[in-house]
């Protein structure tokens, strides 16, 4: 039984054709074209799919199949997205939202997109900050088996919270200062964790990836393993294909 289209994404005419990939619930992916677009969908097999990690991984793998087979322009959908026939996608996106469609196709074209996830170890960064700062590992020794009024308390905690933020700013700036000169645009989002320093997305052009790839390289070289740095190169432009009102 069917429950309509799940939908993965969209491309320019003329889009992928003989598509080789199976998607959600194994099902073969197939191409449309639907008012000059065309429309990645598979037979959904179930009114509402879970947010799981096979579920996420098979919708992102759709998508960067159909772009490592050379289909590079795509603006990839929302997971989870069910349509009960092409009527409601002409009424719900083609239709009203035309010009903006083929205004990203134009944005994405020659591009892609990258990220940069940094962590770092917190309680290393605070060892080593003493270390190099003499007068706030001086002020906390002098303190240590005394009792503290909160003031003081206060004090030595504001010290080495302003010192740690400047400590991750100084890391922080280096990354934008050595990538950004790359990107066309930059998207930073909010750290997922607490040991996470920096998550951003860059679009940049499909030639500059390989130059793109070095600095982060050299970054990882110059900081001599005090960071982890996650490198995504090669993933659907989800940071850089909004529908904005």
């Amino acid at each position: 039984m069917s429950y309509g289209f799940y939908l993965y994404g969209i491309f320019p005419l003329p889009g992928p054709q003989g598509i080789q990939s199976q998607g959600l619930d194994r099902q073969p992916v197939l191409a449309h074209v639907h008012d000059g677009f065309v429309f990645l969908y598979s037979e959904a097999q179930q009114e509402r799919y879970l947010a799981s990690r096979r579920n996420l991984l098979d919708h992102e793998k759709v998508l960067e199949q159909s772009m490592q087979a050379g289909h590079r322009v795509l603006l990839p959908l929302q997971f989870g997205l069910i349509v009960e026939d092409w009527q409601t996608v002409t009424e719900q996106l083609t239709q009203p939202h035309s010009d903006k469609l083929n205004g990203l196709f134009d944005k994405l074209s020659g591009r892609r997109e990258v990220s940069i996830k940094v962590f770092w170890d917190a309680a290393a960064e605070l060892q080593a900050l003493m270390q190099e700062n003499e007068d706030l590992q001086r002020e906390r020794d002098q303190l240590e088996g005394k009792t503290l009024s909160m003031d003081q308390v206060v004090r030595i905690g504001q010290s080495i919270e302003q010192s740690m933020a400047g400590r991750q700013k100084d890391i922080t700036d280096t990354f934008r200062a050595v990538l950004e000169p790359l990107a066309v645009e930059v998207l930073e989002n909010p750290p997922l964790t607490e040991a996470m320093i920096y998550n951003t997305a860059y679009l940049i052009s499909w030639e500059e990836e390989p130059v793109f790839s070095d600095r982060v390289e050299a970054l990882d070289q110059q900081f001599e393993g005090r960071l982890r740095i996650r490198y995504n190169n090669f993933t659907a432009p989800y940071s850089f294909a909004q529908l904005n009102p």
